[in-house]
């Protein structure tokens, strides 16, 4: 390796001993890490430490490249896995069996999404994970669709003896589950915790055992049945704690029968899309399981505020809930349900008929909730100010997000305001001052914030200049209308925003958003108001990870050279429909941006191939791209693309090079 002397060690570095070195990393962000661990040997062995081992997982499409780093990883003492794509391929059983063979006993996780596995492959595999605690195999349809998985005992035997040990299951998405397949497979895995089947096709309310004798029917080979779910959950009652039934069919009279399973205690349940509960199916439900701490309801439209009463009066527990999209939901309830000491996660999205005033309520009592996340995208009811009001002019409903910042401003970690369109300036401003620690901030499509909402200043007041003034009295036109009485209409496209002078940031007054330092994910989409001046003053982030900027047409090169030199760690930036975007501002900011994986350049119409020929240079780990609608982006640059992009999974070209929207079916 350049740059290194005979001991493997960086010229002009001192030889620390291997405590040191650990010792010294344990300061560094994750990927500062992994990035110091490619410079020597030395500095490889001290990034594996066993403190900097946690829940490690690596995730790869099927390819020759990945054939071989998987005996890299055989060195570490414990990972995870998500490989995609895998098939019948020649490629893929020679990948599994490096698997098998080099990670078998150190492996944890494994997920393989995206795949059409062959049972032989798979069962090939299973007996050498001799440590497996994770286990995915959702949308597998392909190993089920036969109806002969595991279907012979010397099979069951080496899988059982393997997968004791597995804690986590997921079946999901699969429509080909029958009660012979499931019985085979939960059979090896005597000692689950969670169980997921969610969109699954099971027979809630068809019992194909009807007027047959308890324990005296046989396994369905068509279906899985409610009688035989139910029948699991009695046998591992004792261990099993989480149960996704998510997107199924499950009636009212279902739900309560699995509730009412004897000896279960679960701890998480999650029922989102289930669209045929009611708010009595709920109050049932909890009157059996009180010891929920985890409860997700989104998405069930028929539920009612009396359904979130009875959560909070029922579970007092209860840490994380989500009732997203469940239209019906109004104020009340929330304020009791805040109030609960143990709740740290809230997310009400979508629930449009919500306002912020018993939010504010709840978290002023003396027994409120150190709310660590809060989402409520697309609450429209929730209001800070009114177009034009300044701070005295607040009242009511107006000052609810201040109030929200204040009171949980020592631990709010995640907030989501997306697509609350009465966001103004001054909402900001209350977020920088009170919420420092946050770490993940969406304020997509918050139209009327401005560049002084980000810089923490004051808008000044628009001046009118020149504007005639406008006459009280009645006026009358040969057409006979009196004009006079009404005001014109409002423009239904946004003011272009006041000039704003540029200010070092180590001269901004007031909060700025610079005072979020701990930034891991910023959203800002179609903030149309935003322009250069506020984003390359504010976006100095060393550890933001997620960053969207799409939809800001007033945006330009400047923006993404500053955000590539202030916010190293990105890993995934979206900058679709940002027209002033250009290849000259792609070249300088890939330089900077080594540890980029997803990229959207959709609709950037002076984005050609030179983009691309700098991502392949430059940007090694991408993953996924989006170049659609892009007129300077040929084909064969894409195909180019993914023969040098390693673990490149998918690019999105649709309309590239010009075509024609009009004639595309």
């Amino acid at each position: 390796m350049d740059g290194m002397d005979g001991d493997d060690v960086p010229v002009g570095t001192p030889d620390l001993p291997l405590e040191m070195i650990v010792y010294i990393m344990s300061f560094l962000h994750a990927w500062d890490r992994k990035e110091a661990s490619a410079v020597c040997r030395r500095w490889y062995l001290a990034s594996q430490d066993h403190r900097f081992q946690k829940n490690v997982s690596f995730q790869f499409p099927v390819s020759a490249s990945s054939v071989a780093m998987i005996r890299d990883l055989g060195r570490r003492s414990r990972c995870s896995l998500v490989i995609s794509q895998l098939d019948g391929s020649s490629l893929s059983r020679t990948l599994l069996m490096e698997v098998g063979q080099w990670l078998g006993p150190h492996l944890e996780g494994l997920s393989l999404p995206g795949s059409s596995l062959m049972e032989a492959s798979l069962l090939a595999l299973l007996p050498r994970l001799t440590s497996l605690r994770r286990l995915d195999l959702s949308g597998l349809d392909s190993l089920f669709m036969s109806g002969a998985f595991l279907s012979r005992e010397e099979q069951r035997q080496q899988v059982r003896s393997a997968l004791c040990g597995l804690e986590e299951l997921n079946l999901s998405h699969l429509r080909y589950l029958s009660d012979l397949t499931f019985n085979r497979l939960t059979s090896c895995t005597p000692r689950l915790r969670r169980l997921a089947l969610a969109g699954s096709h099971i027979a809630f309310e068809f019992d194909p055992y009807r007027g047959c004798p308890a324990g005296g029917a046989r396994d369905s080979s068509a279906l899985l049945s409610l009688r035989n779910l139910r029948r699991l959950l009695a046998e591992q009652s004792s261990t099993l704690v989480a149960l996704d039934l998510s997107g199924t069919s499950v009636t009212p009279q279902s739900l309560s029968t699995v509730a009412q399973v004897e000896g279960l205690c679960l701890q998480e349940l999650c029922l989102q899309g289930c669209k045929e509960l009611t708010d009595y199916s709920v109050e049932l439900l909890l009157q059996h399981q009180v010891g929920l701490v985890r409860l997700d309801l989104s998405g069930c439209t028929e539920l009612t505020s009396r359904a979130l009463l009875a959560v909070s009066r029922a579970l007092k527990d209860l840490q994380h809930l989500s009732m997203c999209r469940d239209w019906r939901l109004t104020d009340k309830g929330v304020a009791e349900l805040v109030s609960l000491a143990s709740l740290r996660s809230l997310e009400l999205s979508e629930c449009t008929h919500l306002t912020g005033a018993p939010l504010v309520k709840g978290l002023s009592g003396p027994t409120a909730a150190p709310l660590e996340r809060l989402a409520v995208r697309s609450c429209t009811g929730i209001r800070v100010s009114l177009p034009g009001e300044g701070r005295e002019g607040l009242h009511g409903t107006d000052v609810e997000v201040s109030s929200l910042a204040q009171l949980c401003g020592g631990t709010l970690r995640e907030l989501d305001l997306t697509s609350c369109v009465y966001l103004t300036d001054l909402s900001v401003h209350a977020i920088t001052t009170y919420l420092q620690a946050l770490v993940v901030l969406r304020l997509g499509w918050c139209k009327e914030i401005t560049d002084w909402g980000l810089l923490g200043r004051e808008a000044p007041a628009r001046e009118r200049e020149g504007e005639p003034e406008v006459e009280t009295g009645p006026t009358f036109t040969r057409t006979f209308g009196n004009m006079g009485f009404f005001r014109p209409p409002k423009s239904p496209f946004p003011m272009r925003p006041l000039p704003v002078e540029p200010t070092p940031p180590t001269e901004q007054k007031g909060p700025s958003l610079l005072a979020l330092g701990r930034l891991q994910e910023l959203d800002l989409s179609s903030c149309c108001l935003l322009t250069d001046i506020s984003i390359t003053q504010v976006l100095r982030h060393p550890e933001l990870q997620r960053l969207s900027l799409s939809l800001l047409p007033e945006i330009s090169d400047a923006s993404l050279a500053a955000v590539a030199s202030h916010c190293p760690s990105l890993t995934s930036l979206s900058l679709s429909h940002c027209g002033r975007i250009t290849d000259a501002g792609v070249a300088e900011a890939t330089l900077l941006l080594a540890r980029l994986q997803h990229l959207s350049l959709s609709h950037c119409e002076n984005i050609t191939d030179r983009s691309l020929r700098c991502l392949v240079q430059h940007c090694r780990r991408l993953r996924t791209l989006d170049v659609s609608v892009c007129k300077g982006i040929s084909i064969t640059s894409v195909d180019r693309l993914h023969s040098h992009l390693p673990f490149l999974e998918n690019v999105n070209c649709r309309f590239v090079g010009g075509a024609d929207l009009s004639l595309t079916i």
